[in-house]
């Protein structure tokens, strides 16, 4: 993460996830499998390099892979993770939907590990996995969340992730400084998708304002696939401070365009090629709410020029990203 440039890229969290678990030992304390022998040496360790570490647990007796969950230890588990230096967590229904099985039941378990967590002192990032039940948007900062699962898991393919990225990414209107809409993990560098399809992937996830979490092997990134997670221009426009989930603002054909508004009143436009073969389209001042533009910015290529094309050709499952001034 530190040599490969990702870290200062802005990928500051090292997350583990479902497998970490042991048993309870005589008091309840959970402790981990002989894979995490010493959980307070490692989160030293990545806290020595710059870096943060999240943990994952569930509400439910038992989590998705079959390990230990949180049910009856809520409290006992939080403040575990806070003195073993844990920074992140992700808190996943799984096993608890036999427990919690309607909106309600299902608040009140997240509001009592958000509760939980903040009472140890430590400050924590709460991640609220429960596949984007109900309208979890609409109440995820009330229980201490700041991003929530919209979707299923993401796979590997195009057909997954564009369902989850164009239809799947959460009431736009949810996001914003402290709450996020999470389409699950980015799948590039995995080698499932072409490399149009994952640029796809990555532009949606910025447009989207979409925590960016990689999920591929570290020791295996192409300069290729380090080169798309480490934009500088695609990631600003991910964590631009104003905080706003893009969203399409015209439909043509194959073709979607989608606007961002940024902080410094610049728009960010994406213009995505859903079909099967290349096409063409050109962006418009009135797609960013301007009547003019002074200024072109192509994200992936870093190209600028004082206006827009007459048109782009996009190929198959491709995407255009600029960012326009008026």
């Amino acid at each position: 993460m530190v040599s490969t440039g990702l870290r200062d890229a802005g990928y500051l969290y090292i997350n583990i996830d479902d497998g970490w678990q042991g048993k309870r030992d005589a008091d309840g304390v959970l402790q981990p499998n002989a894979k995490f022998p010493d959980m307070k040496a490692l989160t030293d360790y990545v806290h020595s390099k710059g870096l943060k570490i999240g943990i994952y647990s569930s509400q439910g007796p038992r989590t998705c892979a079959g390990y230990e969950g949180s049910y009856g230890h809520v409290a006992q588990d939080a403040k575990t993770y806070a003195a073993w230096g844990f920074d992140y967590l992700k808190y996943d229904l799984c096993s608890g939907e036999w427990f919690y099985a309607d909106a309600d039941t299902v608040k009140r378990s997240y509001y009592e590990m958000g509760a939980a967590l903040q009472a140890t002192g430590r400050e924590f990032i709460f991640s609220l996995c429960e596949y984007g039940r109900f309208d979890v948007g609409s109440w995820g900062r009330d229980v201490g969340g700041q991003l929530w699962r919209t979707t299923g898991d993401i796979t590997d393919d195009y057909p997954t992730m564009a369902k989850i990225g164009f239809d799947k990414n959460g009431n736009p209107d949810w996001a914003g400084p402290h709450g996020w809409n999470d389409p699950d993990m980015l799948e590039v560098g995995n080698g499932g998708m072409s490399a149009d399809e994952y640029k796809t992937h990555m532009t949606l996830w910025a447009m989207s304002a979409a925590p960016l979490m990689m999920g591929h092997d570290l020791r295996e990134t192409s300069p290729e696939t380090l080169a798309m997670l480490t934009n500088k221009r695609v990631i600003a426009v991910d964590q631009d401070a104003k905080g706003v989930q893009g969203k399409a603002v015209r439909k043509v054909g194959t073709m979607e365009v989608w606007a961002k508004p940024l902080a410094d009143r610049r728009v960010a436009l994406a213009l995505f090629n859903r079909g099967d073969a290349a096409a063409s389209l050109a962006l418009t001042a009135a797609d960013a709410g301007f009547s003019s533009i002074s200024k072109v910015e192509d994200l992936w290529t870093g190209t600028a020029s004082g206006k827009l094309p007459a048109s782009y050709n996009v190929p198959a499952h491709g995407a255009v990203m600029v960012t326009v001034a008026g």
